[in-house]
C-alpha cells in the first residue's frame, strides 16, 4: 500500500532472509523509484547469497530509470553473463528495457540481437524503443522481421507500430497494418482503435478516422480526444458537436479535450467553451489556460488573453508565459516581452527564441548574441527559429564574419534539419554581404525551394550587377511552376531598372494581371515609371501614370521628373495632366 519505509524496517528486523524475501524487497524499491535503495540492497544480496535467481536480476534492472544509472546497469549486465542468465528471456527482456530507459538504444539492440530465444515482450520492447527514439522506419523493419520469424504480434505491438505509421504519415503502410489488426480481431480494442484514429487524423483522412472511432467497442476519453483533435484543426463546428456528443454519452472531457477543441474555436464557440470549462472546474489547469490564451489572442481578444495570464492564481509556468510574451511581441511591446521572460524561472527554447527575436526587432543586436551565448552555456540548443533571428541580425548589419560563423554553427548542429526559412535567410545574408558565390551555393543545396528562396537569389544577383543571371533565374523560377508575387515582381523590375532592360521589364509588368493573378500596387508603378523615364521612354511613362487606378504620389512624379531632366535639353514640356515640368 505504498508504506515502503515500514516494509524496509520489517525487512531489516527479519532474523533470516530467504532469496525470495530479498527479491521481493528489491522489486518493491524498484517499483517505487527508490533506485539507490535498490542498488544497495542488490549489492548486499550479492554479499550474503552464494547464488542469485532470474527474479533478482529482473527486480534490480526494473529499478534503473535514466542515464545516471547506466554504469550500474552495465555492471549488472556483466554479472548476468557471468551467472549464465544471459539466455533467460525474462532477464534479457529486463536488460533491453533497462538500456532503453537509460537512453542507450544501440546497447538494447545488441542485447536483442544476441538473444537465442525471444518472446512477444522482447519484440515489443525493442520496437517500442525505436519508435520512441524517433526511428519509425527501423521499428517497422523489426515488426516485419517479427512476422517473418513467426512471432505473433499482440495488441501492444499494433499500438506501437501504428504510432510509427502515424509519424511517417504514409497512408498505404498504415492501411496495411490496419488490415492486419482486423485479421487479428484487434480493431475494436479501445487502445488499438484510438491509435488508428490518431493515424488517420495525421494522414488527413478524417472519414476513415471517424469509421475507426465508430468501430471501437468501448470508447474512452482518449479515443474521443483523438477524433476531436482531428476535426478541431479544420472543422471547428464538427469538433464542437463531437464534444456535445461526448457529454451526452456520459464521458467527462479532460484538459486535453478542451486544449484540442480550443485550438480552432470561433468567437461564439469560444465564449460557450469558456463557460463550460469554468463549470467543469478546468480553468486553473495550465494546459487549458494556455489554450484559452492562444484562442482568445487568435480571435483578436488580446487584452482578455493577457488578463487570464495576470489573474492566474499562482506563479505562471513556462508555456503561458511564452504565450503572453508572444502576444506582447505581436502588438509591438517588445520591451514588455523581454521583461516578462527575464523573470521566468525555467525558460525553454521557445522563451529564448521569443526574447532573442524581441531584441532583434528593437535593434539590440549586441544583446541578441549575448543571450545566444548564455543560452548555449546552459545547454539549451538552438533550433530553426533561433537561427532565423540570428541571421536576420547578420543581414541587417551586413556582417559577413558573424553570418559565416552562424552558418558554421548551423552545419555543426545538423544542416539537414534546416527549414526553408533558414536557407532563405542564408541566401539573403550572403547576398547583402556581397558573397554571391555562397548565396548561389546555398540556393543549390536547398531542397524545399519556395517563392521566397527564388526571390532572395534574384535580389542578391540583381543588387550586385549579375543582371542577366537574375533574369535567367526568374525565368527558371517560372519554368518550375512558381508564380511571381508582388515582392518577386519588384525584385525583377529592379533588376531591369538597373540593367536598362526596358522591354523585358515592361513584358513582366504587362503580365501581372493576366499571368500572375494580382493587381500592381504603387511600389510596382514606382519601378515601371522609373524604368521608362530613366531610359528616355517619357511618353510611355506618362501613359502608365495616366492609366494608374489610384492618384500618382510624389515619388511617381519625382521618378518621372528625374527622367525628364536626364533626357531633355531645357525646353518645358507639358503633360496631359496639366502639369508643366521645368528643366
Amino acid at each position: 500500500y505504498g508504506c515502503v519505509s515500514e516494509a524496509l524496517q520489517a525487512f531489516d528486523h527479519l532474523p533470516r532472509k530467504s532469496l525470495v524475501t530479498w527479491n521481493s524487497i528489491i522489486s518493491l524499491c524498484a517499483h517505487h523509484g527508490l533506485v539507490k535503495d535498490c542498488m544497495l540492497l542488490f549489492r548486499e544480496l550479492q554479499r550474503v547469497e552464494a547464488s542469485l535467481s532470474d527474479s533478482s536480476f529482473v527486480g534490480v534492472l526494473s529499478g534503473l530509470k535514466g542515464e545516471l544509472d547506466l554504469e550500474f546497469g552495465e555492471q549488472i549486465h556483466g554479472l548476468v553473463i557471468k551467472c549464465g542468465f544471459d539466455h533467460e528471456v525474462t532477464v534479457t527482456n529486463s536488460l533491453i528495457n533497462a538500456y532503453v530507459k537509460c537512453e542507450q538504444i544501440c546497447l538494447a539492440e545488441k542485447v536483442f540481437e544476441g538473444m537465442r530465444i525471444t518472446d512477444v515482450v522482447s519484440w515489443n520492447t525493442i520496437i517500442g524503443a525505436l519508435e520512441k527514439d524517433e526511428h519509425p522506419q527501423k521499428a517497422l523493419g523489426f515488426f516485419f522481421q517479427m512476422s517473418w520469424e513467426g512471432m505473433m504480434p499482440n495488441h501492444t505491438t499494433f499500438v506501437i507500430i501504428i504510432a510509427s505509421c502515424s509519424n511517417l504519415r504514409i497512408p498505404m503502410l498504415g492501411e496495411y497494418i490496419h488490415a492486419k489488426t482486423i485479421k487479428k480481431g484487434f480493431q475494436s480494442d479501445v487502445v488499438v482503435g484510438s491509435a488508428l484514429v490518431d493515424f488517420y487524423v495525421k494522414c488527413d483522412k478524417l472519414q476513415d478516422s471517424h469509421r475507426c472511432f465508430d468501430g471501437i467497442r468501448e470508447k474512452n476519453v482518449v479515443s474521443w480526444n483523438a477524433l476531436i483533435l482531428g476535426y478541431a484543426s479544420k472543422f471547428s463546428s464538427t469538433a464542437a458537436s463531437l464534444l456535445l456528443d461526448m457529454l451526452h454519452q456520459g464521458y467527462r472531457p479532460n484538459e486535453f479535450t478542451f486544449s484540442a477543441i480550443l485550438k480552432s474555436s470561433a468567437t461564439i464557440e469560444l465564449k460557450q467553451l469558456h463557460c463550460l470549462i469554468i463549470r467543469m472546474g478546468h480553468e486553473d489547469n495550465i494546459y487549458v489556460l494556455s489554450s484559452l490564451m492562444t484562442s482568445y489572442a487568435k480571435n483578436g481578444f488580446l487584452s482578455d488573453a493577457l488578463t487570464f495570464f495576470t489573474d492566474f492564481g499562482r506563479p505562471p509556468s513556462t508555456v503561458p508565459s511564452n504565450i503572453a510574451a508572444g502576444i506582447y511581441y505581436r502588438v509591438g511591446q517588445y520591451h514588455e516581452t523581454i521583461r516578462l521572460l527575464s523573470i521566468l524561472e525555467d525558460p525553454d527554447i521557445v522563451s529564448w527564441n521569443i526574447v532573442i527575436a524581441a531584441c532583434a526587432r528593437t535593434g539590440h543586436y549586441k544583446e541578441v548574441f549575448e543571450l545566444f551565448k548564455h543560452m548555449q552555456m546552459i545547454q539549451i540548443y538552438p533550433d530553426n527559429y533561433t537561427f532565423v533571428s540570428l541571421l536576420s541580425v547578420c543581414s541587417k548589419l551586413c556582417n559577413l564574419a558573424l553570418g559565416s560563423s552562424v552558418h558554421g554553427l548551423i552545419i555543426k548542429t545538423d544542416y539537414s534539419l534546416c527549414d526553408s526559412f533558414v536557407c532563405n535567410l542564408l541566401i539573403d545574408m550572403y547576398g547583402k554581404c556581397g558573397c554571391i558565390k555562397s548565396a548561389v551555393k546555398i540556393f543549390g543545396e536547398t531542397v524545399d525551394k519556395n517563392l521566397i528562396t527564388w526571390t532572395s537569389l534574384i535580389s542578391a544577383l540583381g543588387v550586385h550587377g549579375y543582371y542577366h543571371e537574375a533574369l535567367e533565374t526568374f525565368r527558371e523560377m517560372e519554368f518550375h511552376g512558381f508564380k511571381p508575387d508582388g515582392v518577386s515582381l519588384i525584385a525583377i523590375l529592379t533588376v531591369c531598372r538597373h540593367a536598362g532592360l526596358v522591354e523585358e521589364g515592361m513584358e513582366f509588368f504587362r503580365r501581372v494581371e493576366s499571368d500572375y493573378g494580382f493587381e500592381p500596387k504603387m511600389e510596382h508603378y514606382y519601378c515601371v515609371v522609373d524604368l521608362l523615364a530613366r531610359y528616355g521612354k517619357l511618353g510611355e511613362a506618362e501613359q502608365i501614370i495616366a492609366s494608374m487606378p489610384f492618384p500618382p504620389d510624389a515619388i511617381i512624379w519625382r521618378n518621372f521628373l528625374e527622367g525628364l531632366k536626364r533626357h531633355t535639353t531645357g525646353e518645358n514640356l507639358s503633360t496631359g495632366h496639366g502639369v508643366v515640368y521645368p528643366d
